[in-house]
């Protein structure tokens, strides 16, 4: 059973996206959260120790910035297997299809056995956590148990999660796929009916339709699916144009329909609460669609780099008005860091400038950093609960520490890479947490006001 939560008071720099293009860098504040983890007030100017009046928060827990420090919020992973983490950064050569019959198949069908399932599950969770992610968009495999036990262990380690059992009844192994498109439906159900028992409310654990792709389930199963999806009014997730090989099997596979986004929408599974991993070779008309069906996109760049897949033109949807978030996608994605993940996606949009000729093609860190958190929050349908600082949203956030440069010629390696000598700014500070940052600098990370993940040395 979790503790009550108390008043707490957050004294510090706080920093979060004030939009797309604009970070909000508040040095001296103090945000209250109250007793239900939500931001009850926020002041953005102090002087000393200095408390609102009345309703107990005189008396409530302090939680103090050091150093270089500052508040940002959780990181929202819109895109990750849970059960291909050991295989991250395992990918040799290849690309989309031959990865998964190489990798993914066999490490997933493996998740039959509950203590496999639960030794891999507990560590990518906590994992994720360290990373500063406090909410996560799972992918499971098709085993109702070992599904059930994802989520089980999300609302238990205190983590916002999507758990998602996969829906695949061809183009998998036989020794990996469902039997049948009812036997499907059956277990997708007992999923989410497991999820009604522990969260009724969806508070932290939310069940999620889960086709793994179009290619893997027949027009049947992805009826099905659509059905489903409309009838338990739960978010749906899946991929979409990753690969160039796998837009032409889908070309073979489902030759009636106009396009990869067809299939889905004419399953109706394209709605505003789908989530669409990876999108690099959509048409502009697919995009259109998209758009005019409110789906959601995932940009998982570590993966779409490593599997060879392609670039995907983040600017050019961002543009069109499309809604974006960020995904690790492990383990074609070789982390389950969001911070990596953001210099990724730097990184890979430098590449779209170089090779299109445009150099609007280049992200900047802040957009990054909303990509992360407030995008994130758009593509899983909690705009209103998360990704920023704001009074009425859940307190989801982590504590950043960047150690400053002393005058001592030795390297303190629990620090982490970021090193602060005392005249950046607050612009250079961001820029050097996302391009040289990592779990080192995540000091403490909560989720809805509890504290899930700290490291060694934090006293709140």
């Amino acid at each position: 059973m979790a503790q009550p939560l108390e008043k707490t008071i957050y004294i510090g720099p706080f920093v979060h996206c004030e939009s797309l293009a604009e970070l909000d860098v508040c040095p001296n504040g103090m945000i209250g959260v109250n007793e239900e983890g939500k931001i009850a007030f926020i002041l953005r100017s102090i002087k000393g120790r200095r408390f609102p009046n009345g309703e107990g928060w005189e008396e409530a827990k302090i939680v103090r910035i050091q150093d270089h420090g500052f508040f940002f919020p959780g990181f929202i992973d819109t895109h990750i297997h849970a059960p291909q983490y050991p295989n991250a950064g395992v990918f040799g050569k290849s690309t989309l299809l031959d990865w998964l019959n190489t990798y993914t198949y066999p490490m997933e069908s493996s998740f039959s056995n509950l203590e496999q399932a639960a030794r891999i599950y507990n560590r990518v969770v906590a994992r994720t956590l360290s990373h500063g992610t406090t909410t996560a968009c799972y992918y499971a495999t098709v085993h109702v148990p070992a599904t059930n036990l994802l989520a089980d262990i999300c609302q238990s380690r205190g983590q916002r999660a999507f758990v998602g059992r996969v829906c695949m009844n061809r183009m998998s192994p036989d020794y990996y796929r469902d039997e049948s498109v009812e036997s499907a439906v059956r277990d997708t159900k007992a999923c989410i009916e497991h999820v009604k028992q522990i969260d009724p409310l969806f508070d932290l654990v939310t069940p999620i339709i889960t086709p793994r792709f179009a290619p893997s389930c027949t027009p049947e199963a992805l009826s099905a699916m659509g059905r489903l999806h409309h009838e338990e009014q739960v978010p749906a997730q899946t991929h979409i144009s990753e690969n160039k090989a796998e837009c032409e099997l889908v070309a073979k596979t489902f030759p009636s329909h106009k396009s990869y986004a067809h299939v889905y929408d004419s399953a109706g599974l394209l709605t505003p609460r789908m989530i669409l991993a990876h999108a690099i070779h959509l048409s502009p008309e697919e995009r259109t669609l998209i758009k005019n069906r409110d789906a959601k996109i995932s940009h998982c760049p570590a993966s779409n780099t490593a599997l060879t897949s392609g670039t995907a033109p983040v600017r050019d949807m961002l543009n069109e008005g499309l809604t974006i978030g960020l995904g690790t996608d492990v383990s074609g994605g070789y982390t389950s860091s969001i911070l990596s993940e953001t210099r990724e996606a730097l990184f890979v949009s430098r590449h779209v400038a170089y090779n299109t000729g445009k150099d609007e093609a280049k992200l900047s860190v802040e957009e990054a950093l909303y990509l992360a958190t407030r995008g994130g929050a758009k593509v899983v349908g909690l705009e209103n609960r998360i990704g920023g600082f704001e009074v009425g949203m859940d307190w989801d956030a982590q504590m950043v520490g960047l150690a400053g440069v002393g005058d001592t010629i030795g390297i303190d390696q629990s620090a982490g890479p970021v090193e602060i000598f005392g005249q950046e700014s607050w612009e250079e500070k961001m820029a050097k947490w996302v391009y040289t940052g990592d779990d080192r600098n995540t000091t403490a990370v909560w989720v809805k006001g509890r504290l899930v993940h700290s490291r060694e040395g934090f006293k709140p």
